[in-house]
Parts: structure tokens; sequence; C-alpha cells
């Protein structure tokens, strides 16, 4: 037997040590077990207390196992997340890119067509006035020559002075005969048409490339089924995406929200469900994000199996009568009077109205089962400005 495979003896009385001292967790040899120091203290034979604590350990064990598989589960978590932060930091900047692109090349043909504007006014107003100044050149030139003729007959001897004098004076009449010119109005470039609210009148054109969502879905909150439309703006369901796992995240349901919450004001946004054949939309309460029970603050109507229903989370679903399939949904919440209501857009019908009975901040919420995507309906941009009637 080797050195290190010596089984150890009692530092003490140089006795194996046999028993195990509960009272001061040791192995002891018989002689410890009969002296003062341990005297009623407890004892069991060092197989069975080895066999008891390495049962303990071993449970201890599992549960470091079991903590060390939760750790690494959240560091490969962590490790996704970061990744996923890259790849979106990396595609906003894509989109960022391409909006500003596509407003350059806006601003662009926008500054051309008003240079062209500019310069073709220049030119029509250039042409006339070169065509005014012709014409003026052309009566000075006869008036100096009329000048000089009469000058020169003044200085005449009188003889030949009254000889020619009749046509002198008739040359000279002639002249004065000619029309006076006169200044122009409106010579000038018409600076306003073209320098006033300048600024403003570009933005104002700019409606015809822009749009605005009065919800903007956060990707953040979609259920790992659903693809997010690049503009935010719409969602649909496809395969399971390797996303990493973060709070914000809906778990239970093919769902997404909002990125704005909403607890005061009123606030209107339309939903596009064309031929979706099952959909819910609605609100939910913040802290009810993720908990699959708390479904008492989801307020919603729904369309499955070619039927509506209002569902609150309180009571079963109310089925409701809708005379013609539903294209759009207009989600009408207002925070002051605790109200959310269902309308059909298109016939101005009010569908169904709750009564909120909590107060949260309130995330338009989204659910979609299949590829037929929910898309949220941009709403006119007003370039109008606001002025005060007081």
């Amino acid at each position: 037997m080797s050195s290190a495979e010596v089984e150890p003896v009692c530092n003490l009385h140089d006795e194996k040590l046999k028993l195990f001292c509960h009272d001061h967790e040791q192995p002891v040899c018989t002689i410890c077990r009969d002296s003062k120091v341990h005297n009623n203290h407890r004892f069991t034979p060092v197989n069975e207390a080895a066999q008891d604590h390495r049962e303990e350990l071993t449970g201890i064990l599992s549960l470091l196992r079991d903590k060390l598989r939760f750790f690494e589960q959240i560091n490969g978590n962590y490790n996704k997340t970061d990744k996923q932060i890259h790849a979106q930091s990396q595609h906003a900047e894509k989109q960022i890119r391409e909006c500003f692109k596509k407003l350059r090349k806006f601003l662009q043909e926008e500054e051309d067509a008003r240079i062209v504007a500019l310069k073709r006014e220049e030119e029509q107003r250039t042409q006339m006035m070169k065509e005014k100044i012709s014409c003026l050149g052309k009566d000075i030139k006869t008036l100096s020559k009329t000048v000089q003729a009469t000058e020169k007959e003044l200085r005449a001897p009188d003889v030949v002075f009254l000889q020619n004098y009749t046509t002198v004076v008739e040359r000279a009449q002639q002249s004065l005969l000619l029309d006076d010119p006169k200044l122009i109005p409106g010579a000038l470039m018409n600076l306003p048409t073209h320098l006033g609210n300048l600024d403003f009148n570009i933005w104002k054109n700019m409606k015809q490339i822009v749009s605005y969502s009065p919800v903007v879905l956060d990707p953040n909150t979609a259920h790992t089924d659903l693809i997010v439309s690049e503009d935010l703006t719409s969602v649909k369901r496809e395969k399971k995406q390797n996303l990493p796992e973060n709070p914000e995240r809906i778990q239970s349901y093919p769902s997404i929200l909002g990125s704005e919450g909403f607890d005061s004001k009123i606030h209107s946004w339309d939903v596009e469900v064309g031929d979706n054949p099952v959909w819910s939309v609605g609100v939910l309460a913040v802290s009810a994000q993720n908990k699959v029970s708390d479904l008492t603050k989801l307020l919603k109507i729904s369309f499955c199996d070619g039927v509506y229903t209002a569902d609150s989370g309180t009571n079963r679903p109310v089925d409701l009568t809708v005379k013609k399939k539903l294209k759009k949904v207009r989600c009408y919440l207002d925070c002051d009077k605790k109200k959310l209501s269902f309308i059909d857009p298109d016939t101005k019908g009010n569908i169904h109205t709750f009564t909120i009975s909590y107060t949260e901040r309130l995330f338009p919420y989204f659910n979609t089962v299949n590829a037929h995507p929910l898309k949220i309906v941009a709403v006119g941009v007003s370039a109008e400005p606001c002025l005060d009637k007081n």
C-alpha cells in the first residue's frame, strides 16, 4: 500500500479512526470517545456516518448541478441576446439608411424641380427684358441722332439755318412722337413663390412618401412564432424563430404588443384583419404580460370558426352580432372614461364596448395563429399650419 493510500489514524492516540463525533463533526478513535473532551457526545461508526454524509452531499451536488445547468442556460441566453442585439442594430441601421436614402432622393428631386422652376422664370423674365431693352435701344439711337442733327443745325449760319428749319423741326417733332417707355410692373422675380414657407412646403409635399402609424409593434414582445414587418406595422405567424428569452416576450400565445402603453387621454387605431380566419385584437394590462392565469386583464374581441366573440377573462366569452364580415377593426380607447370600444370603421357601427375596472397602462394587443397578417392602418399626415382662432 502506497503512502497516499495509508488509512489515517488519530494524531493523539495513533489508533484507527473508527467513530464519527457528531458534536465535533470529525472522525475519532475509541480512546477519544472515552475522553473528557467527548463526554456525552453522539457517535456513529465511520462507515455509517460517511454513508449519511455522502447521501447529503449527493443531494447538494444534485442541486449544484441543477444550478450550474441553470447558469449555463442563462449564459447561453445571454450570448444569444448579445448576438440578437447586434443583429437588431444591423437591421435597424439598414432600415434607417434606406429611409434617409429615400428622403434624400425626394429632397434632391424637390430641390432640382424648384431650381428648374426658378431658372425657367429667370429665363422668361430675362428674355422679356432683353426685348424691352432692344426696342428701347432703337428709340434711344433714333433720339440721339435727332438731338445731334438738331444741335448741328443750331450752329449753322442764319441763312442755312432758316433754309433747313422746317425739315429739322419736322424731324424733331417726329421723334417726339415716340412712345415714352414705362417701368414694367411685376418685372422682378416672384421670390415668394420660390422662397415663401420653403421648408414647410417641402415638408407638405413629403406626405406622398411618408406615413404615420398610431401604433408601432414591439418585436421584443412578439411570440417566437411571429414575424414582424420591417416597418413594425404588420405581424403574421410563421415557423418558430431562434430568439433569446427576454422578460418582455409573450410565451403563451402567438401574440404581440404595441410599443407604447396608454393610461390617459383617447387613443384610436385601425387593424386590417382582411381574410384572416383566426385573430384577436384588444388591450393588455402591463402586469399581465406573461401571466397565463391573469387573463382578467386582457380585453379583446376575437374571430374564430366564423364567430365573433368578446372576452374580458372574467366571464365566458360573449358572442357578437356582426352583420357583415369585418375587414378592419377600430380600437377606440378612452382612458379617462375607462372605456374600450371596437368599431367597424366602414360603417362606423359599434361592435362591442368594455368598461375597464383597473388602472394600469394598457398596451395594444394582437393575436394571429396563421400566416394571414394583421396590419395597423396608417393614418393621413396633416401638414397644415395650426392657426390660433382666439
